[in-house]
């Protein structure tokens, strides 16, 4: 940016953002009766408009008046006659400096003013707005697709199919996304396939897990087993090779503890249910621990790119598994299901319901992983399943003892703390490598 900086009985001084300057003696350029700093503006610019056509001329001489050297004056020059186009001034040298300079006392006063300090107060309150926004629709996904999932599964229980058809709903959706170009497609090669094929595979394990333990027992009791996840991950993580300070394993303690204590007391215990949760959680780690390896070299594909990926080849994985366990009785439990259900219509719109959000909440994970610190997200995603259980018992209205609600209240808290000791490991990390 060049600017020009006129005061009486001083140098012309040319500034870049650099902040080389040029002086040069404006003397004899210059009318020496120019009236005083309290005149207006407009006055002295109309001026200096005036003056200009024998200052470009008189500038010809610049070698000699600020003893410059020629090469310097050349390059100089034509700086100023590239000027108009710089600041994109058609007609001539600096055709707009009222507006130009309207503008930029324009823009001070608002940064000196209480309301451009206001308008600085405000960016954290919508940081606050756009985070609860982040929190709630994720939250409200959530709650959805665990209540017609279950309503799905109580009269269809058929977890293979329900999980191929939730995989199959993310897979058409992404399609739509990139071939609308709502979402930018990665550019895809052989060995980013075969970097996801890990991934995709523990991610297709921890879904289907998921979702018998969702068909065997109480939503709540899953969603507690599953906060165990944390445990897993640091026992596997350590065998690997990670270390972890002693808080991260104090703090899986709460978690071992609240978790045994809920499924004792679980009024809908079934140990399917239990291994099935259990499984979930290695599967999930896994895919975590095996993604940070196999697709170090593919930063630049974003998470929901990489999740809508990992679910389209997910669905190849797991649909010809569930044809061969269950396809023989979808039928016959599809005509139980109408029967029970009353209107084929009802069932349709849970089992599609139950897709689009199962899609839609992993997307606003993602989503919310790339807008928010992993410490935020994780006690997020904590009270996310705070919400779920509190929300499934309700709507379900699974009878809840004493001893049961306490262990779940334990083993929640225990992930929260988790959180923040894994968080302060990760910082500690993340400082010694900047160090």
């Amino acid at each position: 940016m060049l600017t020009l900086n006129l005061t009486p009985s001083s140098p012309v001084t040319f500034s870049r953002s650099t902040h080389h300057k040029y002086p040069i003696n404006a003397s004899s350029l210059l009318n020496p009766n120019i009236p005083s700093r309290a005149q207006n503006q407009t006055t002295l610019f109309n001026k200096l408009t005036s003056q200009i056509g024998s200052f470009a001329c008189k500038v010809s001489n610049f070698g000699e008046i600020s003893s410059c050297p020629v090469g310097l004056y050349s390059r100089f020059t034509n700086q100023i006659c590239n000027f108009n186009r710089v600041h994109e001034y058609p007609s001539g040298f600096c055709s707009k400096p009222r507006s130009y300079v309207a503008k930029a006392a324009a823009a001070s006063d608002s940064e000196s003013s209480p309301e451009g300090e206001a308008n600085v107060v405000s960016k954290p309150k919508d940081k606050t707005l756009q985070l609860a926004l982040v929190f709630g629709f994720w939250y409200f996904q959530n709650i959805v697709f665990n209540i017609y999932n279950k309503k799905a599964l109580n009269v269809f229980p058929f977890p293979w199919f329900l999980a191929s058809f939730q995989l199959f709903v993310g897979s058409v959706w992404m399609l739509i996304l990139w071939s609308f170009k709502l979402q930018p497609c990665p550019k895809i090669s052989k060995p980013f396939i075969i970097a996801l094929l890990g991934p995709a595979l523990f991610h297709t394990i921890g879904h289907i897990s998921a979702c018998v333990s969702f068909s065997k027992v109480a939503v709540s009791f899953t969603h507690v087993i599953k906060s165990s996840e944390p445990v897993f991950s640091v026992i596997f993580s350590s065998i690997l090779g990670d270390s972890y300070p002693l808080k991260v394993w104090l703090s899986i303690l709460p978690i071992v503890l609240g978790c045994s204590l809920a499924a004792i007391t679980e009024v809908s215990f079934n140990f399917e249910g239990l291994w099935g949760a259990l499984i979930s959680n290695v599967g999930f780690v896994f895919r975590n621990i095996y993604s940070k390896k196999s697709l170090q070299s593919f930063k630049e594909v974003n998470g929901l790119n990489l999740y809508g990926w990992i679910s389209i080849i997910s669905l190849f994985y797991l649909f010809p598994v569930a044809v061969v366990v269950e396809g023989s009785q979808w039928i016959q439990g599809y005509h139980k299901a109408i029967e029970a259900v009353g209107k084929s219509s009802t069932f349709y719109i849970w089992v599609l319901l139950s897709g689009i959000f199962y899609h839609l909440y992993n997307q606003s994970s993602y989503q919310a992983l790339d807008d928010i610190s992993p410490l935020t997200f994780s006690v997020g995603n904590t009270m996310k399943r705070v919400v779920v259980i509190v929300s499934t018992v309700l709507v379900f209205r699974n009878p809840v003892r004493p001893l049961n609600a306490i262990g779940s209240a334990i083993a929640i808290f225990g992930t929260f703390l988790y959180s923040q000791a894994s968080a302060k490991k990760a910082n500690k990390t993340e400082g010694e490598k900047k160090s």
